[in-house]
C-alpha cells in the first residue's frame, strides 16, 4: 500500500490547472466590465486571489481596486497584514465600514452578548458597490465551505437589489461566461470556485505565500461558548458565567471576532497546517458561529446581497 508524503501534498499537478483557470477567468472579468473590485477580507482566500491576480496582469498592475468592508471588529493581525501587504505589492485599497453605516442609520447595531456585525455588513458592501458603481465584485467563495456556496456560478448574476436567485442563473459551458446585465445590476464572480481547502492550503506551500498570524499556533485569551473557542476581546460580552482563559489555538478562517471560531491547534509552520488540515473531518467554517443561527443561515444571507 502506497503512503501520501508530504512533498506529493506540497504540489500535486492539478494545482496549474486551477492556477490557470482562476487567473482565466480574472481576465474575463477585466476584459467583460468596466469597474469591477476584488473583495479582500485578510483571510486566506482572498490573499491567494491577491496573488492570483498580480500574477495574471504582469509586469503591469492590478487592473482593479481591492475593496475591503471593516466591520470594525477585525482582528487587529488581519489589519496589519492588510496593510503590509498593500504596501509591498503597490496594490489599491478602499475601504468601507460597518461603523459608518451605523452612523448613519443605515443599519441598528445588535446587542447583547451573542451581538456581531457580520449581518450587518452587507448593507455597508451594497452601499459601497452602488456608490463605486461597480459591476463586478470578485471574491474567494470556494464551493466545499458550505452548501449555498456550492449553487453558485463563477459568474453569479445580481438584481438591482443585490439579491441572488439561485433558481435563476444562467448556463456556464466550457469556461463561456456571460457577463451581460442591465443598469444597477451587477456579478459576483468566484475565481476560486473549483478549488478546496486543501488546495488552497497546497497552493499556499507551494508558493510559500504570506499570511496572517491567526493562521498559526500561538497562545491567545480564548472562551469557550456554545462548543466554540472565541478569541477574547472587548468586543466580545461575558456572559455570568464566562471566564477568559490562556488557551495555544490558531485560526482556521479569519473574519469578524465575534463569530470566528478557533481550533486548538500546535501547527506553527505552512507544513504543520497542510498536515493538520489534511487530517481534518469538519469544515472550516464549522467554528463560525453565525452559521449556526439557522440551518439555511448563509443562503438567506446570500439572497439578501452578502457574499
Amino acid at each position: 500500500m502506497s503512503v501520501c508524503t508530504l512533498p506529493d501534498l506540497r504540489r500535486p499537478a492539478y494545482l496549474d490547472e486551477l492556477e490557470a483557470e482562476a487567473i482565466y477567468t480574472l481576465r474575463e472579468v477585466a476584459g467583460q466590465f468596466e469597474r469591477p473590485v476584488l473583495l479582500f477580507s485578510g483571510g486566506k482566500d482572498s490573499i491567494v486571489m491577491t496573488h492570483l491576480a498580480v500574477k495574471a496582469f504582469a509586469p503591469g498592475p492590478v487592473p482593479f481596486p481591492l475593496l475591503h468592508i471593516d466591520t470594525g471588529h477585525n482582528f487587529q493581525e488581519t489589519l496589519d497584514f492588510r496593510d503590509e501587504m498593500v504596501e509591498r505589492l503597490g496594490l489599491q485599497l478602499l475601504v468601507r465600514y460597518v461603523q459608518d453605516s451605523i452612523d448613519r442609520g443605515r443599519v441598528t447595531e445588535e446587542l447583547g452578548p451573542y451581538a456581531s456585525r457580520n449581518g450587518l455588513q452587507t448593507v455597508t458592501l451594497l452601499d459601497a458597490l452602488a456608490e463605486l458603481k461597480v459591476d463586478a465584485a470578485m471574491g474567494g467563495a470556494r464551493r466545499d465551505e458550505e452548501k449555498a456556496r456550492a449553487k453558485e456560478r463563477v459568474f453569479s448574476h445580481r438584481d438591482v437589489f443585490g439579491q441572488w436567485d439561485p433558481k435563476n442563473q444562467r448556463p456556464e459551458l466550457w469556461h463561456l461566461y456571460n457577463g451581460m446585465r442591465f443598469p444597477g445590476e451587477h456579478f459576483r464572480v468566484f475565481p476560486l470556485s473549483n478549488w478546496t481547502e486543501l488546495d488552497i492550503w497546497q497552493y499556499i506551500v507551494a508558493k510559500d505565500l504570506a499570511l496572517p498570524s491567526l493562521y498559526f499556533s500561538h497562545e491567545r485569551l480564548v472562551l469557550e461558548r456554545d462548543n466554540v473557542l472565541l478569541g477574547y476581546s472587548d468586543v466580545i460580552p461575558l456572559l455570568p458565567d464566562e471566564k477568559p482563559f490562556l488557551h495555544r489555538i490558531r485560526f482556521r478562517t479569519v473574519g469578524d471576532a465575534t463569530c470566528t471560531g478557533a481550533i486548538e491547534s500546535d501547527a506553527s509552520s505552512l507544513e504543520d497546517i497542510l498536515l493538520e488540515v489534511v487530517a481534518a473531518r469538519v469544515t472550516e467554517r464549522s467554528g463560525r458561529a453565525d452559521d449556526r443561527r439557522s440551518d439555511a443561515a448563509m443562503e438567506d444571507r446570500k439572497r439578501q446581497g452578502y457574499f
